[in-house]
């Protein structure tokens, strides 16, 4: 068996023009009925009818039930791996679109409603040239759950959609990508190495001494110590971290007490640790277990500290990054691919994927032309919506690294 001839630009974005309103359709429908992680019943049907329809074999029911793998069949041994994720998140969408969360408390604020449209697209497109002549490599098409902080990523991975256990042989390589209104529409964006930061979560319970508001003597002030406590954990990126690694600290909760009169006895902080190196990542939560506990002991209270390790780093190969860069300058143009000059400190569980095999993933501008960046909506905002016209550069990328022959990384 022998790989297809190239397929000239031309004919790709024919290919993909008669599939745009289809895929515009489609990723409307699926905006108007948005699904929490691993809530995805209706979404994950959606996927199998479409792959279905165009004839593309799959597997269902994967990371918990609503993840599904599709395989095309290629000359390589091993296959490229292409992702998108598929859930929504909780909230109260407000855009006024006709398309609109038909769901109230759940909307597509993030764009995957976009991303799984992509890839259905991509699916698509490919299964129609696959029919023509073998595809140059297999494709895997990895329809991810629970992005939104159920790591669905990590129990994909689990499953085997990288080894070759589900269907189709092993993954020689990774790509995903991402919605992002901070770039404008036709640009795009990655780096190599990290380009999303590892994000952790902590907990801290400060046990102190309840008390009459009007004698302070007399208890040990958990707020107090929470006061002090927020303040003195920015020291971490501030003192504690070489300032050209970025550290982000964020407390994001406080819950003490029940009334204007009485010190509670007790007080409640949570929040995350952004970083995108393993020794920073490290350092910062060794310095907030021993920050929390000195200022509680300070105040004559403890501290009961709980970390949560988040998603890692996500980190960019490099030389998956030189062919997922490459190739979109054949998309957009070369001088629209921006090599960002620091990581993102948002999180995203695309990085299991590229602990595992050489990966890349990118962000997809999003913003309309002429849109000034203050006026758009930005990701998880209840006026966000994926811009349509994204669909096809995020095709044509797919399609074209499924296509690219030699090695991918």
């Amino acid at each position: 068996m022998t790989p297809a001839p190239s397929i000239s630009t031309e004919r790709l974005h024919a290919l993909i023009d008669e599939e745009f309103e289809r895929l515009v359709a489609l990723r409307r429908d699926l905006h108007a009925h948005p699904e929490l992680g691993y809530e995805e019943h209706r979404t994950s049907g959606v996927i199998r009818r479409e792959l279905e329809a165009a004839g593309v074999a799959f597997v269902g029911d994967l990371a918990g039930g609503t993840g599904v793998m599709g395989h095309l069949p290629g000359v390589a041994e091993r296959a490229i791996g292409l992702r998108a994720d598929i859930d929504a998140l909780p909230i109260l969408e407000r855009t006024g679109l006709p398309h609109a969360s038909t769901t109230p408390g759940r909307m597509h604020a993030c764009g995957h409603d976009g991303h799984t449209a992509i890839l259905l697209g991509a699916a698509r497109v490919l299964a129609r040239l696959a029919a023509e002549s073998p595809l140059p490599r297999p494709v895997s098409f990895c329809f991810q759950p629970a992005e939104e902080g159920g790591g669905g990523g990590e129990r994909m991975v689990a499953d085997g959609c990288l080894n070759g256990s589900i269907i189709g042989p092993p993954v020689e390589a990774m790509f995903g990508l991402h919605g992002w209104p901070l770039l404008p529409l036709g640009e795009a964006g990655s780096r190599p190495g990290p380009l999303l930061a590892a994000a952790d979560m902590f907990e801290i319970t400060i046990h102190g001494t309840g008390g009459h508001a009007a004698a302070p003597h007399l208890a040990r002030d958990p707020i107090l110590a929470a006061a002090a406590m927020v303040q003195a954990l920015q020291q971490i990126a501030s003192r504690n971290i070489d300032p050209c690694d970025p550290v982000v600290v964020s407390v994001t909760l406080i819950q003490a007490g029940t009334t204007h009169n009485i010190i509670p006895g007790s007080a409640r902080l949570k929040g995350t640790v952004r970083t995108v190196t393993e020794a920073s990542r490290t350092h910062a939560r060794d310095r907030l277990h021993a920050i929390g506990r000195a200022i509680a002991e300070a105040h004559g209270a403890r501290a009961e500290i709980l970390w949560h390790d988040g998603y890692p780093i996500t980190h960019n190969d490099p030389a998956a990054h030189a062919t997922a860069a490459a190739v979109l300058g054949e998309v957009l143009g070369r001088d629209r691919v921006l090599e960002l000059p620091a990581p993102s400190m948002g999180g995203e569980d695309f990085s299991y994927y590229a602990r595992q095999v050489p990966a890349a993933f990118v962000f997809l501008g999003l913003r309309p032309p002429g849109t000034p960046l203050e006026a758009a909506p930005l990701l998880h905002q209840d006026t966000f919506d994926f811009n349509d016209e994204a669909i096809r550069p995020g095709v044509a990328w797919f399609c074209r690294l499924a296509l690219r022959e030699g090695p991918l990384a």
